[in-house]
């Protein structure tokens, strides 16, 4: 693996927040999506992060078509670590893919168009229920509770994998 760009689409600026951290970490050169069409080669290797909506990644099947995706992050309301299954179902992610969910955040004000409507029935459905889970109260608060879960101990199961990677591809270049 030769990572060469960290690749990131944001909606409301937490995957923003995260690709920033991740380049600072990881010292790799950090482009939005649309940016990274215009000025990164074809094929390269990258990292991919997208917001999640509906389990779905946003920007992934662009980045894709265009490059070797070597790991995706993933961001959402949902718990870091959590919801793997449903994002790699979803998204038809191959096991050999690394990826990673971190929280995000909410921010209701950044949010436009179709993302707005969606987001706005969901909270009134889930409002609405006159039995709530245990899970359902928790995603009604994050839905209407701006709130920034953005941190570096998100970023905890990424770094392992990527020092790890890292450390692999040094002990074989020194073996040859």
């Amino acid at each position: 693996m030769n990572m060469k760009a960290i690749v990131y689409t944001s909606s409301t600026g937490h995957t923003t927040e995260y690709a920033k951290i991740l380049g600072e970490k990881t010292g790799l050169p950090v482009y939005a999506l649309n940016e990274a069409l215009k000025q990164l080669s074809n094929g390269i290797e990258i990292i991919y992060l997208g917001w999640l909506f509906a389990n779905g990644i946003k920007g992934y099947k662009k980045a894709a078509k265009k490059y070797n995706v070597s790991a995706i992050c993933a961001v959402g309301l949902c718990d870091t670590g959590t919801a793997l299954d449903d994002v790699r179902k979803i998204n038809a992610l191959s096991e050999e893919i690394p990826l990673f969910t971190m929280q995000g955040g909410m921010d209701k004000s950044k949010l436009r168009g179709i993302n707005k409507l969606m987001i706005n029935m969901l909270t009134k459905g889930l409002s609405s229920r006159k039995e709530r889970s245990e899970n359902d109260e928790r995603m009604l608060y994050l839905l209407t509770h701006d709130q920034n879960y953005v941190s570096e101990e998100n970023i905890t199961a990424f770094m392992e994998w990527y020092e790890n990677t890292r450390r692999k591809i040094n002990e074989k270049e020194e073996n040859l």
